[in-house]
C-alpha cells in the first residue's frame, strides 16, 4: 500500500512541485520515497513496504528504463502472471509485484487488465510513445483522482496532493454538495473540489498528446441462476472464502484482522492464520453500541488475540476534523470515525489488517435488500391505486406503516438510491441557501439502472451498491483511514473470483424471507458460532443519536450550525430546528444533523484554517522519521 502522484506536462521546477505533492501523501508510505522527472512528466511515490521489502523501491523501471511506473495497491496472482512473462521472454529483475505491471503493459498493453487480481491504481509512463497510462482496480478499493489544468494532467491517491499543484485553485464544488445532502457521500465524478474528479472503479485512462480519454475496461454486472442446489452451494462458497483469504495473506510482514461482532469479519477471523485481530466500541461493554465482548469472546474460541478500545465521546468528536482531513472529501458515515480508531489500535501492532468490506455487496447482506420481498404482495395492486394512497400517507403524521404504503407506491429506481438516503430532493432545497441543479437524486442513478432493467430488483438493488455505495462511502474510509495510520487494509470478499461465483448466486440464495447473505450465513455456521453467522446486519453501530442530545455536544454542534460557514450554505433557522427537535424527541433527525455538521467541519479543515495539523501528525512524523 502506497501513494502516488505526479503530472504530465511543461511545468517550472518541477522536481520541487513533484516533493511539495508527494510531502502531503507521506502518511500512505512512511518507509520510502522515489520519483521520476523528465522533460515530459513528473511522478513520485511514498512506499509502505509489504513485499519484497528489499527491492521494491518506486518508481521502477523496465530494463532499457523507458516505461517508469509508480503504483499502489497489491496482486495477489503476480507470480502466475510472472511466469506466463517469463515464458514470453521477459526478464525479471526483482519478486515484486509491480514489476509484473511493467512487463505486462509491454506485453499486453490495456489488456493486462482483465488478466489481474487485486487492487490497485497506478500510473505507467511510456517514454517512447509519451503516453501516459493509468488505471484503478474493479471494485474501487485504492482511489485514483485527476485534473486538468492549464493543459497539465495532474493525479494522486488524495486530492490534497492536487491542491499543492502551483495555480490550482481551490474551490467548492456546491453541486457535490446538493447530492451529498442525499447519499451522505461524495457521488459525481467531479469532487467536492472543482476541477478535481475520480476515476471511477474498473476504468482506465490514456493521456497523450495533451488529450485525456477514460474507458471503463469491467462491469460487476449480476447475473443470477434460477436455481441450484443449496448444500452444494454452501460448500463452494467455504472454497471461495478460503482461497480469497490465503491469496490476501501474502506479505512479508505480519497480518492481522479487524473484527466487529458482524459475520462477515467474524468468518473472515475464522479463516485466517494471523493471530491478531482489532474491535473498538462505545459506552460500556454491555452496550448494544460496543461490539468488544463479542470479539472477546469469540477470539477465545478460536484461539487468537484481541487488542481494543472504548471510544469515549470526547475522542469521538475531536476526531472529527482529522478524520475529514484524511478523508479528502465530507463523508457523513459515522462509522468512519470508528474506523479511524480501530486502525490506530492495529497500526500500533502490524502493517496490515484484512477487513469484511464487499460481502454485503455480493452475497446479499443489507437489510434494504428484504424490501423487494416485502412489499411483493402490496405492490399487486394497481400502480394508481398505491400512488394515491401515498399521497394520503404523506399528510399523515409519522405513524407505523405509513412509509411502507409511501415506498410501496414507487417502483425500485424510484426508491433504492443505495443504502443511504438522507435527504429528499424537497428538504435539499429547503435547506439550502442556494440549490443549484434540483437533480433528484434518482437520476443520478438512472443510467446505472438502464443497464439491469431486465434482473430482479434484489440484483438490481446488488448493481447499484457495488457502483455507488460501495465505492463511494464503504472502500472510501476502508482506504483513507487505514492510510491515516500507514496501514494496509486488505479486503478478500472484493477479489474478482469472489465476484464471479457470487454474481451467479440465485436471488433466493442471497436473499429470502428468512434471511440476507442466505448462503453465506451458512457457510459461515460451520466456522463460528451459529448466534454469530445468523446475527442481524448492524453496520458499525455509533451512539450519535444519544450524544446529540447532552448539551455538550447538543451546543458544539449548535455553534456550528449558526456559524457564518453554515449561513454562507444553509438555512440556519431550519438547521437549528432539526437539532432542538432531536433534543426535544420529537424525531430522530441524528444522520440528518450529522450530514450537516460533517460538511460544516471538512469546509472549516480545508477553506479556513490556515494551516490545519491532524491530532495524530506527530505519530505519522515519528513513523517516517524512524523507517
Amino acid at each position: 500500500m502506497c501513494g502516488i502522484c505526479g503530472f504530465a506536462g511543461k511545468v517550472n521546477n518541477s522536481r520541487d512541485v513533484l516533493k511539495t505533492m508527494m510531502d502531503k501523501i507521506a502518511h500512505r508510505g512512511p518507509d520510502d520515497e522515489g520519483m521520476y522527472v523528465d522533460n515530459d512528466v513528473a511522478i513520485g511515490h511514498r512506499r509502505l513496504s509489504i513485499i519484497d521489502l528489499s527491492h521494491g523501491a518506486q518508481p521502477m523501471y523496465n530494463e532499457t528504463g523507458d516505461i517508469a511506473i509508480v503504483f499502489n495497491g497489491e496482486i495477489y496472482n503476480h507470480l502466475e502472471i510472472r511466469k506466463d512473462l517469463i515464458a514470453k521472454g521477459h526478464t525479471f529483475a526483482n519478486d515484486s509485484d509491480t514489476e509484473c505491471l511493467i512487463h505486462g503493459y509491454e506485453e499486453y498493453g490495456t489488456e493486462l487488465l482483465g488478466k489481474l487480481r487485486g487492487m490497485f491504481s497506478f500510473v505507467i509512463w511510456d517514454t517512447n510513445k509519451k503516453l501516459m497510462f493509468g488505471a484503478r482496480d474493479h471494485f474501487g478499493i485504492k482511489p485514483f483522482y485527476y485534473s486538468l489544468f492549464n493543459d497539465n494532467f495532474i493525479f494522486s491517491s488524495e486530492t490534497k496532493a492536487i491542491l499543492e499543484f502551483p495555480g490550482f485553485k481551490k474551490e467548492v464544488n456546491e453541486e457535490a454538495l446538493e447530492q451529498y445532502l442525499s447519499f451522505q457521500y461524495s457521488v459525481l465524478p467531479e469532487t467536492f473540489f472543482k476541477g478535481i474528479y475520480r476515476l471511477p472503479a474498473g476504468h482506465y485512462l490514456i493521456f497523450k498528446d495533451g488529450k485525456l480519454e477514460v474507458q471503463r475496461y469491467f462491469d460487476p454486472m449480476m447475473e443470477p441462476a434460477e436455481s441450484g442446489d443449496l448444500e452444494k452451494t454452501v460448500g463452494e462458497i467455504e472454497n471461495v472464502v478460503k482461497d480469497t483469504i490465503n491469496a490476501h495473506m501474502i506479505a512479508d510482514v505480519e497480518v492481522g484482522s479487524l473484527l466487529s461482532s458482524g459475520v462477515d469479519s467474524s468468518y473472515v477471523v475464522s479463516e485466517f492464520p494471523g493471530k491478531k485481530t482489532f474491535t473498538v466500541g462505545f459506552l460500556d461493554k454491555n452496550s448494544k453500541y460496543n461490539e468488544i465482548r463479542y470479539a472477546e469472546s469469540l477470539v477465545k474460541e478460536l484461539g487468537k488475540e484481541n487488542y481494543n478500545k472504548t471510544i469515549d465521546s470526547d475522542e469521538y468528536f475531536n476526531s472529527i476534523p482529522t478524520v475529514m482531513y484524511y478523508m479528502d472529501e465530507p463523508l457523513a458515515d459515522p462509522s468512519c470515525i470508528a474506523l479511524y480508531f480501530v486502525d490506530q489500535v492495529a497500526a500500533e501492532q502490524i502493517k496490515v489488517v484484512l477487513s469484511g468490506e464487499g460481502a454485503d455487496e455480493f452475497f446479499g447482506g443489507y437489510n434494504i435488500y428484504h424490501e423487494p420481498l416485502s412489499l411483493k404482495g402490496y405492490q399487486k395492486l394497481p400502480k394508481g391505486l398505491r400512488k394515491g394512497l401515498a399521497a394520503i400517507a404523506k399528510k399523515l403524521p409519522d405513524i407505523k406503516g405509513r412509509d411502507f404504503i409511501i415506498r410501496g407506491s414507487k417502483d425500485v429506481e424510484e426508491r433504492f438510491i443505495g443504502n443511504a438516503n438522507m435527504f429528499s430532493v424537497e428538504e435539499r432545497e429547503k435547506y439550502l441557501k442556494h440549490p443549484i441543479t434540483h437533480i433528484p437524486p434518482k437520476d443520478i442513478v438512472a443510467s446505472t439502472y438502464k443497464k439491469v432493467e431486465g434482473l430482479n430488483d434484489i440484483a438490481k438493488m446488488q448493481y447499484i451498491d457495488t457502483n455507488f455505495w460501495l465505492q463511494g462511502d464503504i472502500l472510501l474510509k476502508a482506504d483513507k483511514m487505514s492510510m491515516a495510520h500507514c496501514l494496509e487494509s486488505r479486503v478478500p470478499f472484493l477479489d474478482v473470483k469472489v465476484f464471479d461465483y457470487a454474481k451467479k448466486l440465485p436471488i433466493d440464495f442471497r436473499c429470502n424471507e428468512e434471511a440476507t447473505k442466505r448462503a453465506f450465513r451458512i457457510a459461515a455456521k460451520r466456522h463460528l458460532p451459529e448466534a454469530t453467522a445468523n446475527k442481524k446486519k448492524l453496520g458499525f453501530p455509533v451512539p450519535i443519536r444519544v450524544w446529540l442530545k447532552e448539551d455538550k455536544y447538543y451546543n458544539k454542534v449548535y455553534e456550528m450550525f449558526t456559524s457564518d460557514v453554515a449561513n454562507k450554505y444553509f438555512n440556519t433557522e431550519l438547521l437549528v430546528k432539526l437539532l432542538e427537535d432531536h433534543k426535544a424527541d420529537k424525531a430522530d433527525n441524528s444522520r440528518k444533523i450529522w450530514t450537516i455538521y460533517v460538511f460544516l467541519v471538512w469546509y472549516n479543515v480545508y477553506f479556513v484554517e490556515e494551516d490545519f495539523k491532524p491530532i495524530n501528525d506527530e505519530w505519522v512524523k515519528n513513523r517516517i522519521k524512524t523507517a
